[in-house]
């Protein structure tokens, strides 16, 4: 299997991924990053672990399904780096996963369609509870006691595609933001390579 990571983050998770896959635990092929900025560290990470990167940068006020089309252009171009000018990209019969590791932008349903059952997120929570951008918030203001991350398919819903794994960690009662965050992105950098590797092998099935 291979596997295209979007990322408009620091790409914490991202260089878990990069460090299974030096170590010889993910054997899945990363065929490049696409990010919206040249300045993420998902890049730095990228480029020091010569990853190919395509930055498709957003332009102010334009529509989701325009500029996602300017991401399949970026994953095309991975692509063909990958397998030559003449390998046609399928995006419904290659064994190619989109891995979405702090991808903070809304897919449109074109996108989705395009790829469906084929693209992957981390959420830091235990979907379905606490969907969105404010997850672990969210949890810490409801007084939960416990919480976790869920690694899902996308599908045109908010976080609502269908369950890959979900792992859980407590909520303590001296936790801030930033020590929750910290505890739920440790089980994200665990297992995110571990899914990956898990598809790849077959121990996990992709969506159907």
């Amino acid at each position: 299997m291979d596997f295209i990571v979007l990322s408009s983050s620091r790409g914490t998770t991202f260089q878990a991924v990069i460090d299974a896959m030096q170590g010889g635990a993910l054997q899945a092929r990363c065929l490049g990053l696409i990010a919206d900025r040249e300045d993420r560290g998902c890049v730095e990470k990228a480029r020091a672990a010569n990853i190919p990167v395509a930055i498709v940068e957003r332009v102010k006020g334009e529509e989701r399904e325009v500029y996602d089309r300017r991401v399949q252009e970026g994953i095309i171009e991975l692509w063909k780096a990958a397998y030559g000018e003449s390998c046609q990209l399928s995006a419904v019969s290659c064994q190619l996963v989109l891995a979405c590791m702090g991808w903070m932008l809304l897919f449109s349903p074109w996108f989705v369609e395009m790829w469906r059952n084929r693209i992957l997120n981390v959420h830091p929570s235990l979907l379905p509870k606490f969907p969105g951008a404010h997850a672990v918030d969210d949890a810490l203001r409801a007084g939960e006691t416990e919480t976790g991350m869920t690694i899902h398919w996308i599908d045109r819903g908010l976080d609502t595609g269908k369950i890959v794994v979900q792992k859980k960690c407590s909520i303590k009662a001296d936790d801030t933001l930033d020590s929750l965050k910290e505890r739920i992105q440790a089980l994200e950098k665990e297992w995110y390579p571990k899914v990956l590797q898990g598809l790849h092998d077959g121990s996990m099935f992709l969506a159907q």
